[in-house]
């Protein structure tokens, strides 16, 4: 036989006898609400969701998302991914925005490392560090790919332009440091555009990307020194 709950209220007794009152002990007070506990899975669960859907962007692209894809990468029920989501470009946007929060977190990474370069060739490093994706050719060819993707999905690209202004800003915080009066959009533009180039001929991505970018290095600093 089961052990009733003791905080529920007890049914009439015989016919005739008043309901009995809930059962208290004095140790024990109103049982806790448990809705803090299911919001916090749920909060977990949809984390998941999006986490799963941001790694897809970056190996398969945008098109890459769909319920299932994402249900398998993230090991939830097929349901859950429309529980939380009104759609496909609702999650792809909230993903989109997750991999520019982990970019702008990267770079202020390198940002605020204490040693500072002092040759062309060195901020060229550190600036290449900060912007371009970290891993094997893979990966950063892979990153690139799904750049160029992003075009093509209007809530990817809504979602990297609305959330731009944070990692423009990180980029020209270390260009300050670095003493270069150059804006963040340039910078960036050159490294990804080095990246691009290298992929389309069938090159390393690094070495290209550190050629312009220490040729960039060193044009801006002989015109701040009055050099041309």
């Amino acid at each position: 036989m089961t052990q009733a709950d003791p905080d529920r209220p007890r049914g009439p007794g015989r016919p005739g006898e008043p309901a009995q009152p809930p059962r208290h002990t004095g140790a024990r007070g109103p049982r806790k609400p448990r809705e803090p506990r299911r919001q916090s899975r749920g909060a977990q669960r949809r984390d998941a969701i999006v986490r799963a859907a941001a790694e897809l962007i970056l190996s398969e692209g945008p098109a890459g998302v769909t319920h299932r894809t994402v249900a398998a990468q993230a090991d939830v029920p097929l349901a859950a991914t429309t529980y939380y989501f009104s759609g496909l470009d609702e999650l792809v946007e909230t993903a989109g925005r997750l991999l520019v929060e982990r970019w702008t977190a990267h770079t202020r990474e390198v940002v605020e490392r204490d040693d500072l370069p002092t040759t062309a060739a060195g901020k060229a490093e550190r600036i290449v560090d900060a912007i371009g994706p970290s891993g094997d050719d893979a990966a950063v060819r892979g990153f690139y790919e799904h750049l160029v993707a992003a075009g093509r999905s209007a809530a990817l690209g809504r979602a990297y332009a609305e959330t731009r202004n944070g990692l423009d800003d990180a980029v020209s915080e270390l260009l300050a440091k670095l003493g270069l009066d150059v804006s963040p959009q340039l910078i960036v533009a050159i490294v990804d555009g080095a990246a691009l180039t290298a992929l389309s001929e069938g090159r390393s991505v690094r070495p290209v990307a550190l050629q312009l970018a220490q040729e960039v290095v060193e044009r801006t600093e002989r015109h701040q020194r009055g050099e041309w």
